[in-house]
């Protein structure tokens, strides 16, 4: 059973992985133009709105859709996304990049499921939901509480952790300012700081399995925890919050968890709520990560956030409304460390917006990384690059420097960013701004009758 797609390919420049939609008459035949351009290693999310019979519903259920190339046979996994009425479905391919001129592709549904399962799935002996493509980790969502002892570190080492102490410094007035109660001449240590926590990223790795993030780092910011999204100052009835440190407000899991696995992406989508004192829910999260196959040079994770008040004047504020906060990545300190990252003048346009960490992480012979794209449909775009290089740390901040951002009751604030865990060091600037072109893009593929 085949249904005919024609893809009109235009290879203009070096673009790669964009992930849109367009709608599809009511025909078997479709001619479907995408603007693609692509390094030859690149591959393209794309999803589209289609009209499928019986049998290729079945296919596409079971696994075994795919895309045959008219020309070179080849074929290219199709996943089904949702269904949008009784007749009307939505599904995504990696399509390849490297191409020019016209491709032609038949919707076909094979016999056997022709590709591996990305999986996505609970954890068992951590009880942490993770993503793995065959035999190799791709990630962990910690959705559950961490404690120290459980801190996933490179080649399963073990460590005892030390704490600094200190009695002066932002964290500590910032400290003493959630807990009036304290003697002006405490002296802390970073223990106040390791505490047990929730709703994260780490590890994240590598496309040849080394571990690119940190956890819990032994001697100074225990709070530090991979990729988290988190602000170090919450106000909630005249007092503040630091869910960054986790300090008076917590992420914690509802139970709302669910998991999606296939030949083209893994999801995990989850449900927090942002609790104050660990007693008050003032804060509903929602948090999508999804991660498409790999090639041997690239991988695509996409990350949704949702937050939506739940009491009135809840605000977010990076430190000192200038410095830190919003999406925060913490990396292993790889040899040869470099952190680059790139904003268009204002005013222009496009406005691109991008950063990268690489190096040569343990594990691993040669350089690889991570880069950082920010949506442009994110509020208050693009998002101020704050790097700490002596913490292997790079961000994009939220909300803008000098300003609280005021949490609505009724539409939630919600935040767009892509990752792309890639082999190799800094990608060139042509490579990088056809990666944020991808991701914004707005010529989105054209279906028509034949």
């Amino acid at each position: 059973m085949t249904a005919k797609l024609l893809f009109f390919v235009a290879c203009l420049a070096s673009t790669i992985a964009v992930a849109v939609s367009c709608s599809a008459p009511s025909t078997d035949d479709i001619v479907l133009v995408n603007h693609s351009y692509g390094e030859e290693w690149t591959t393209t999310p794309v999803s589209f709105d289609v009209e499928l019979s019986e049998a290729l519903l079945t296919a596409a259920r079971e696994n075994r859709l795919v895309l045959t190339g008219v020309s070179d046979h080849a074929e290219i996994s199709v996943q089904l996304d949702k269904e949008l009425n009784a007749h009307k479905f939505r599904i995504t391919a990696l399509l390849p990049g490297g191409h020019t001129g016209k491709q032609e592709y038949q919707l076909t549904a094979k016999d056997k499921p022709a590709f591996s399962i990305i999986q996505a799935e609970p954890g068992q002996e951590s009880a942490q939901p993770f993503i793995t493509e065959g035999n190799q980790k791709v990630l962990q969502y910690n959705y559950e509480k961490v404690h120290a002892e459980d801190v996933v570190r490179p080649g399963g080492e073990k460590k005892e952790l030390t704490y600094s102490e200190f009695s002066s410094g932002i964290y500590y007035e910032e400290l003493l300012k959630s807990h009036p109660t304290y003697p002006k001449d405490t002296v802390l240590t970073g223990a106040v700081y390791g505490v047990p926590r929730s709703d994260y990223i780490h590890p994240l790795y590598g496309l040849n399995g080394e571990m690119l993030t940190r956890d819990w780092p032994d001697g100074g910011h225990p709070h530090h925890r991979g990729i988290f999204w988190a602000w170090p100052e919450v106000e909630y009835n005249g007092q503040r919050g630091d869910i960054y440190a986790l300090q008076r407000v917590f992420a914690r899991p509802t139970g709302k968890i669910d998991f999606i696995s296939g030949p083209v992406y893994a999801q995990i989508y989850a449900e927090n709520r942002w609790m104050w004192e660990d007693e008050v829910p003032i804060v509903h999260e929602q948090v999508t990560i999804r991660a498409y196959r790999a090639n041997d040079r690239q991988r695509i994770i996409d990350l949704t956030l949702e937050f939506q008040a739940l009491e009135e004047n809840i605000t977010l504020a990076t430190r000192f409304t200038d410095s830190y906060g919003g999406l925060n990545i913490r990396m292993q300190t790889p040899e040869e460390q470099e952190i680059s990252y790139f904003t268009d003048e204002p005013g222009g346009s496009p406005s691109r917006a991008w950063a990268d960490f690489n190096g040569i992480f343990e594990g691993n012979e040669a350089k690889s990384g991570l880069m950082i794209l920010q949506h442009k449909s994110n509020p208050e775009y693009p998002g101020d690059w704050v790097e700490y290089p002596n913490l292997s740390w790079i961000q994009p901040t939220f909300p803008t420097p000098k300003s609280r951002y005021r949490l609505s009751l009724t539409e939630p604030l919600v935040l767009r960013y892509r990752f792309v865990v890639h082999a190799g060091g800094e990608p060139t600037p042509d490579v990088s701004k056809a990666y944020w072109d991808a991701y914004n893009s707005q010529n989105l593929p054209q279906v028509k009758d034949r």
